[in-house]
């Protein structure tokens, strides 16, 4: 031909409309199978592509999810929680098994998440790790509940939550670390966290390594508890 390919020449080609050859790409279970793999064979044929830009801009679907990073107080250059990136590529495979590519950003609090990803097109999901300050966090959340915005966080589960989140079994964790080291003949032990609903996941197995004091008939003792960030340098100066 000379020049590249469109979805015209292959509709000319096999006969049928150009609207045709794009559901049949697509996987429209409108078009026959008899003729979607005659238009996949004269595809094939031409080395034809589909254009994702384009085909994005008609269907308005972008095929990407957004990953959002909140930045954590650390005092490293990576600013995400290591937690974070063991979790990074489970969610890269599963989004490319549905066919979707991931899009990662780094973000403060004060960004227009909905704008800047899905009301532009960029992405048809978001999905948030990390929040800082969950009190200032929340109202975020609220937020994107009403924007329509389509998201999904990882925290620490909650009644009635502005969205959907996953989380552990953060207070389960907590138990079950106060049990063991119970069960080893130790009575004074520390609780390294920031123990308020401003932390939901730290306040969570501060709740559970309670429930396995008072289980032993312990008392939590004020003086063993240290508010702390997720760094190595900060759980070392608590």
């Amino acid at each position: 031909m000379g020049r590249r390919p469109t979805s015209f020449d292959i509709a000319q080609l096999a006969g049928v409309s150009q609207p045709t050859v794009s559901r049949a790409l697509s996987g429209n279970p409108a078009v026959s199978e008899q003729t979607r793999r005659r238009i996949q064979a004269i595809a094939a044929q031409l080395n034809y592509s589909v254009d994702k830009n384009a085909s994005s801009l008609r269907r308005q679907q972008a095929n990407t999810l957004a990953l959002l990073f909140f930045e954590d107080p650390t005092p490293d250059d990576s600013m995400i929680n290591p937690f974070f990136l063991a979790m990074l590529g489970s969610i890269t495979r599963t989004a490319s098994r549905a066919g979707f590519d991931l899009l990662i950003s780094f973000q403060q609090l004060s960004s227009d998440w909905h704008v800047d990803y899905q009301d532009s097109h960029k992405a048809d999901g978001i999905i948030l790790l990390g929040y800082g300050d969950y009190e200032d966090y929340r109202a975020r959340l609220t937020h994107l509940v009403q924007q329509g915005t389509h998201f999904v966080r990882w925290g620490s589960p909650m009644a009635n939550e502005p969205g959907i989140t996953l989380g552990s079994e953060n207070r389960s964790g907590g138990y079950a670390a106060t049990r063991h080291l119970i069960a080893r003949g130790r009575r004074r032990i520390a609780f390294i966290g920031i123990a308020s609903s401003h932390a939901p996941e730290f306040e969570d197995r501060w709740r559970g390594y309670r429930d396995a004091l008072a289980e032993a008939g312990l008392e939590a003792d004020p003086a063993l508890q240290r508010d702390s960030v997720t760094s190595e340098e900060a759980g070392h100066e608590a």
